[in-house]
């Protein structure tokens, strides 16, 4: 390392010990993850008390409003730093966790970037993280190749996607590495890792080490990124604005910090993006104390709706208005091989949710699955010809505070109850078991479908939620309806597979989190401890 500012603490590695981890795990990494504890653990503590304090406001009666202080920021002009000739043109991303064999079709898909993701569809095992490390690493030098069991091989194409990585929240610990006796910030390790082994490669290669950052809250944990950036490149003399990020707005706060955010990442930028099945789940969970603030079924919940509508419109413009792209959310079909007829109406679907984005303004969109790519980008090619359209801009949008929080109409149904408790479980059974992205009902789930489930389970058992069918919901009543999910799951399941399944623990973690006086902050987080 380069320039290292402080002493390295004292570190404790409490994974197992295997090949990935000497490859990974280097006395010279160590020391850089270290030191990246260091110098920002502290501020990252205070910008997770400072989340606490603001949420006690809220319970005030202090609602979400865009800053006064910060309004000089939102008035003037100034634009990000420019975009790198790599990041051009988005039109089409592919996400999905760090398996050899996902890490190789992804890159492989023919979309123009990749996110690999170590957070909402990465179940956060010890062995999935290092190796995971160990795939990017690998594929960052094109060495990367896998057989299956059946003989299959995969290697990487000759022209493949630009390779984004999604490190975990803020909020989350890396428990297997104790940075003087406390567990690390999962977030530091994670980029940690990936820019010590791979930054100078990519680099030399004509790209960069470029990242989606998750959960933030606050322009103020941007600026935290922001110093970990300038902290890290220095430290292994890589020139500062290497590094480049795209932040996805997926909490209710952070969407009226938009520009804040990307001022504070300026030389760093690469927009924003919609992470809109978090941003519902953060709307339930802000407002979990509010009656008058429920949803109805998140099945009714579509992008439509004046509130989602509101804060795609103030995105888009927010993102073009500083020079830099506005990514679209993530389509989470996949093909339905079994079903001709069911399979047409999904694309269908997919057809028509790209045509509102780039119709809107996007300047790409999500998928994923390898067999929406193609779909996506014609539907981008016919409406954005040019490699963005970050030139255009709808100067007329005044999104008011009071669109953010208005909150839609619709019913809450013993099916939406149901539903919600199924895909829960089935989810959350999956994660327990090493497995982060899960496909349900035809649909690509990862955290964020379990997050909403068990959100709203909460808030209509502790705010009486009144379904159609005139029955008013408590806390013993959804308790009482998780059994009954749970039971036909097992029927369909069998007993044998039933019983090697993690079903059972899921329900148990459901039913406490519907108990729970306080709504729990983050599923992930009351079971990590539960994944080794």
């Amino acid at each position: 390392m380069a320039n290292s500012t402080v002493s390295v603490p004292t570190v404790k590695i409490e994974g197992t010990a295997g090949a990935a981890e000497r490859e990974i795990l280097t006395p010279q990494a160590i020391e850089f993850v270290a030191a990246l504890s260091a110098n920002f653990e502290g501020e990252r503590q205070r910008l997770l008390a400072a989340r606490v304090t603001r949420g006690e406001a809220l319970r005030k009666g202090q609602l979400y409003d865009f800053l006064p202080e910060t309004a000089s920021v939102r008035q003037s002009e100034w634009r990000v730093a420019p975009i790198p000739a790599d990041l051009q043109d988005r039109r089409t991303e592919i996400t999905g966790p760090v398996d050899r064999k996902m890490v190789i079709n992804a890159l492989n898909a023919g979309s123009n970037v990749f996110m690999a993701d170590f957070e909402d569809s990465t179940a956060p095992t010890w062995r999935n993280v290092i190796e995971g490390q160990l795939n990017l690493r690998d594929a960052v030098r094109r060495e990367i190749s896998f057989a299956s069991p059946e003989g299959k091989q995969y290697q990487l194409n000759e022209k493949t996607a630009v390779l984004f990585v999604r490190p975990r929240g803020w909020h989350l610990p890396e428990k297997h590495v104790l940075v003087q006796g406390q567990a690390m910030s999962a977030s530091l390790f994670d980029f940690g890792l990936y820019f010590f082994h791979n930054a100078a490669e990519l680099k030399a290669r004509g790209t960069g080490p470029y990242f989606y950052l998750p959960k933030m809250e606050s322009h103020k944990e941007a600026r935290l990124w922001n110093s970990v950036f300038n902290f890290a490149q220095d430290t292994l003399g890589i020139p500062r604005g290497t590094i480049r990020a795209t932040v996805l707005i997926e909490t209710l706060p952070a969407a009226f910090e938009m520009d804040e955010i990307l001022f504070e990442l300026k030389d760093h930028s690469a927009g924003l993006n919609c992470g809109r099945w978090d941003y519902i789940f953060s709307f339930i969970k802000k407002f979990s104390y509010r009656e008058d603030l429920a949803l109805p079924d998140r099945s009714t919940i579509t992008m439509d709706r004046h509130f989602l509508k509101s804060y795609v419109e103030l995105l888009i413009e927010t993102c073009h208005r500083r020079g830099i792209h506005a990514m679209g959310g993530m389509a989470a079909q996949i093909p339905i091989k079994r079903d001709a007829a069911a399979n047409d109406a999904a694309m269908e679907r997919v057809r028509q949710d790209k045509l509102r984005e780039v119709t809107a303004g996007h300047d790409g969109t999500w998928v994923a699955h390898p067999g929406l790519v193609a779909l996506a980008k014609t539907v981008f090619d016919e409406h954005m010809p040019g490699p963005n359209q970050i030139s255009r801009r709808n100067q007329g949008i005044q999104v008011k505070a009071a669109d953010l929080l208005a909150v839609p109409e619709g019913d809450i149904t013993r099916k939406g109850l149901e539903m919600n408790i199924d895909i829960g479980l089935r989810y959350l059974a999956a994660w327990l078991d090493g497995l982060g992205c899960v496909p349900i009902y035809d649909l690509m789930e990862d955290a964020a479908t379990a997050e909403i489930s068990r959100a709203q389970l909460w808030q209509w058992a502790h705010h009486a939620g009144r379904m159609t069918d005139g029955v008013t919901l408590d806390v013993p009543s959804v308790q009482a309806t998780i059994p009954v999910v749970l039971d036909r799951i097992k029927q369909e399941l069998g007993e044998a597979q039933f019983a090697a399944s993690k079903f059972t623990a899921a329900a148990k973690l459901f039913d406490q989190m519907t108990a729970a006086k306080e709504m729990p902050e983050f599923l992930t987080s009351i079971a990590y401890s539960s994944i080794d």
